[in-house]
């Protein structure tokens, strides 16, 4: 019975991708999920409580990416500053954003471009303002384990920061552009970001 339902879970969240990629969150019913996975309406809503519900747990891994890649560089067990000097720095930021682009580009597109109406119509910003607060706390913990660097950079900058991932992922998707092309774009971009920082940084 535990396969069944299992089962039945996959087939609601691989037809409600379908659907939210097809007419976005706003405009697609629970009814018509339920129609569309072959399963009475009721017993969709045992599965999932609500369609806010169903369309994060649909997101889930790419959320869970976000998340981790963002702890991972300035969370409180973030990387040293002094590895933005490196090369296995760029291949490991580059490999990062290959990664993330590669697995989930099909949630990426609901999330970035068809969540309106949803809780995370607003992920975007909502990411960037916590983004900011870390890196801004992140930066505090590297002026005091390296007192010679330049740290006292505003707010907005490193919300910018932000914004301008949010802005080169929207735009590789909406272009539709991957393999190398992809891969020669991003590392021309982190190349950038990370030259700059080094500058302003001082390191």
């Amino acid at each position: 019975m535990q396969v069944l339902k299992g089962n039945i879970r996959h087939r609601i969240l691989d037809v409600a991708g379908q659907l939210f990629a097809r007419h976005g969150y706003a405009k697609t019913s629970m009814r018509e999920v339920a129609a569309q996975a072959g399963i009475a309406v009721g017993n969709l809503y045992h599965y999932f409580p609500g369609k806010d519900e169903l369309f994060r747990e649909l997101l889930r891994p790419v959320l869970t990416a976000f998340d981790t890649m963002l702890q991972r560089h300035h969370g409180t067990q973030g990387e040293d500053i002094l590895l933005m000097k490196s090369e296995s720095y760029l291949r490991g930021c580059i490999d990062e954003y290959v990664r993330l682009i590669n697995r989930h580009r099909d949630l990426l597109n609901l999330l970035l471009f068809r969540a309106q109406g949803s809780s995370l119509e607003r992920f975007r910003e909502d990411f960037t303002d916590r983004s900011t607060e870390l890196v801004k706390d992140w930066f505090a913990q590297m002026q005091a384990r390296h007192p010679g660097i330049h740290t006292r950079v505003s707010d907005f900058l490193i919300h910018l920061h932000t914004v301008w991932m949010f802005t080169l992922f929207e735009e590789l998707l909406m272009h539709s552009i991957s393999g190398q092309e992809m891969e020669d774009i991003l590392h021309d971009y982190i190349l950038f970001e990370i030259e700059g920082w080094k500058a302003i940084t001082r390191i």
